[in-house]
C-alpha cells in the first residue's frame, strides 16, 4: 500500500508539468505557423509583383528608364544652377542633348547594322571557310558537317522564311515606336516636375523624423546614380577610344563605330563585353585570312576590357558601388527575362538603388548633438 500511495503523487506531479509547459508549446506551433503565413504571404506578393512587372512590360520598361535618366540629367541639371541657369531649362537642354546623341547612335548603328544582315549568309559563308580547316581536325566535327552539308540550304532557309521574319519585325517595330513615345514623354515630363514630385512625396509623410528619412534616402539615391554613370560614362568612354585603335591597328572598317559600340555595350555588365568580343571575332574572321590576325582584335579587346574592370574600375569607383557579382548575375538574368535587351541595362541601376535604400534603412544616421 505504500508503494502505491508513492507512485500517485509521481503521477499527478509529471500532469502538472506537462499541463504547465502545453501553453509554452502551444505558443510555440502557433509562432511557427504565423511565420510560415507570412512568408506565405510575401512569397505570393513577390510572385504577384513579377507577374505584373512581366505583363506590364510596354509601360512599366520606358517609365522606368525614363525615371532613371530623369534622375541623373536632373541631378546634371542641377550641377548647371551654380552658372544661372534653372534647373527645369537645364534638365529640358540635357534632355534634348541626350534625344540627339540617342537619335545620332541610332542612325550610326541602323546602316552597318543593315548591311550585315543583308550580307548575312555571304558572311557567314565566309566565316565558316575560314574556321572549317581548323575544326576538320576534330572527326566528329567533321563528320556532322558532312552528314548536314548542303550549300543551298541557307539561302532556302532565307527565302522560305523570308516572309514570316519581315512579318516579325514588323510586328516588333510597332511596340518599340510606342514606348520610344512613353520613354521622351515620360522623360520630358518627370524632368518639368522633378521638384513637385519630390516635394510632394516629402509631404506624404505626417511626421518630421520620416520627411527626413524620405531626403535622406532620395538624396542618396540620387546621388549613387549621378556617381555611378557620371564615372562609368568617363571609363568606358576611354574604353571605347581603346577599341577604336585595336579596330584601327586589326585593319577592321569603321574603326569609330567599333569604338561608340564599345562604349554603349559597356553598360550592361558581362553581356555587353561577351557580345562585342564575338562581334570583334567575327569581323577580324572576316578581314583576315590568318586565324591569328583574325582573333588579334578579338583578344586585345578582351584582355584590355579585363584590366580595365579589374584595375581600373575598382580603383576608381572604389568600394561605393561595389555589389556582389553573382548578385548582379541574377538581377541580370532576371530583368532581361522580364524586359529583354532594356532590363539588361536597367540591371545595374536598379541594384544599385535597391542597395542604396537597404543600406539607408539598414543604417540610420547618426543623431544629432549640438556643440559645447
Amino acid at each position: 500500500m505504500q508503494i502505491t500511495t508513492d507512485r500517485k503523487p509521481e503521477r499527478s506531479v509529471g500532469k502538472n508539468i506537462a499541463l504547465a509547459e502545453s501553453p509554452t508549446v502551444v505558443v510555440r506551433k502557433r509562432n511557427g505557423i504565423e511565420a510560415l503565413v507570412a512568408l506565405s504571404t510575401v512569397g505570393l506578393f513577390v510572385i504577384a509583383c513579377s507577374a505584373a512587372v512581366y505583363s506590364m512590360e510596354a509601360i512599366l520598361m520606358p517609365i522606368t528608364l525614363a525615371i532613371i535618366v530623369g534622375i541623373v540629367l536632373g541631378r546634371a541639371a542641377d550641377e548647371l544652377e551654380r552658372f544661372g541657369l534653372p534647373p527645369i531649362f537645364g534638365g529640358l537642354l540635357l534632355a534634348l542633348v541626350f534625344v540627339l546623341g540617342l537619335s545620332s547612335l541610332v542612325n550610326a548603328l541602323l546602316g552597318p547594322i543593315t548591311d550585315i544582315a543583308r550580307e548575312a549568309p555571304r558572311l557567314a559563308e565566309g566565316v565558316v571557310d575560314r574556321i572549317l580547316p581548323f575544326i576538320e581536325r576534330f572527326t566528329w566535327l567533321r563528320m556532322a558537317l558532312i552528314r548536314n552539308a548542303d550549300p543551298n540550304a541557307l539561302a532556302d532557309a532565307l527565302v522560305k522564311n523570308a516572309g514570316p521574319m519581315l512579318g516579325t519585325v514588323a510586328a516588333g517595330l510597332t511596340p518599340a515606336l510606342i514606348q520610344t513615345l512613353i520613354f521622351l514623354a515620360a522623360l520630358v515630363l518627370f524632368l518639368l516636375g522633378r521638384l513637385q514630385l519630390r516635394n510632394s512625396i516629402i509631404l506624404a509623410f505626417a511626421s518630421r523624423d520620416r520627411r527626413l528619412n524620405a531626403i535622406r534616402i532620395m538624396n542618396a539615391t540620387e546621388d549613387a546614380l549621378a556617381q555611378y554613370f557620371s564615372t562609368a560614362s568617363l571609363i568606358y568612354l576611354v574604353l571605347g577610344v581603346m577599341t577604336m585603335v585595336i579596330a584601327f591597328v586589326g585593319g577592321l572598317t569603321m574603326a569609330p563605330l567599333w569604338g561608340l559600340f564599345a562604349f554603349v555595350s559597356s553598360f550592361i555588365p558581362y553581356l555587353g563585353v561577351t557580345f562585342m568580343t564575338l562581334s570583334l571575332l567575327v569581323g577580324g574572321l572576316m578581314t583576315h585570312d590568318a586565324l591569328l590576325l583574325g582573333i588579334a582584335p578579338a583578344v586585345a579587346f578582351f584582355v584590355v576590357h579585363l584590366l580595365m574592370e579589374n584595375l581600373v574600375v575598382p580603383a576608381v569607383v572604389g568600394h561605393r558601388f561595389a555589389v556582389n557579382p553573382f548578385l548582379i548575375f541574377i538581377a541580370i538574368i532576371f530583368w532581361t527575362w522580364m524586359w529583354g535587351a532594356v532590363g539588361a541595362l536597367l540591371a545595374l541601376p536598379l541594384s544599385l538603388i535597391a542597395m542604396t535604400v537597404f543600406e539607408q534603412v539598414r543604417e540610420p544616421p547618426a543623431e544629432r548633438q549640438l556643440p559645447e
